[in-house]
């Protein structure tokens, strides 16, 4: 214990009779570090504030800028997609009336040749027709002729003509 007794007083800092002494020289030190700091550090720091707050807002502006350009090319593109939908639409309505008249004239066409090969047939069968009661007319008239033959009947063929004529005409 009497080894604590002539230590000296503890600590410096602690020590009443320097804190005169103490707060002179922390008021100096703070004033130098102020000065050091708001001369030297903080424009500096300023500087680079500014210089991000500036590339910030010339990359927000450079955004919009490019959103707008974005939104501009897609109104661009949409018009453009419709505009090529609509020539779409009239090449195809313009290619289906060409189909159309090209389709009518085929059918023109085909219509005039079935009327042609109709009436060609309906004149065939006309002729074949008119033929065929010639020959009825003509193979009647041979077998009456015959008929009246066998039964040894005379007739003149005039009245066998008209007889047979008669008969075909739906007379008695």
């Amino acid at each position: 214990m009497a080894d604590h007794a002539n230590a000296g007083p503890g600590m410096p800092q602690l020590d009443v009779t320097t804190f005169s002494n103490q707060i002179f020289w922390l008021v100096v030190t703070m004033v130098v570090l102020y000065f050091i700091m708001s001369r030297m550090a903080l424009p500096r720091i300023a500087a680079v504030l500014a210089d991000r707050r500036g590339t910030i807002t010339s990359d927000i502006a450079l955004a919009e800028e490019l959103k707008q350009k974005a939104q501009s090319a897609e109104d661009a593109y949409n018009q453009a997609l419709a505009e090529a939908r609509a020539e779409a639409g009239r090449i195809v309505e313009a290619a289906k009336a060409e189909m159309q008249v090209e389709l009518d004239v085929q059918i023109e066409k085909a219509d005039a040749e079935i009327a042609a090969r109709s009436a060609e047939s309906e004149r065939r069968i006309r002729e074949i027709r008119d033929s065929a009661l010639e020959m009825v007319s003509d193979v009647s008239k041979d077998a009456t002729k015959d008929i009246l033959e066998r039964f040894d009947a005379k007739a003149d063929a005039r009245s066998v003509n008209a007889a047979v004529a008669a008969r075909l005409k739906g007379g008695a």
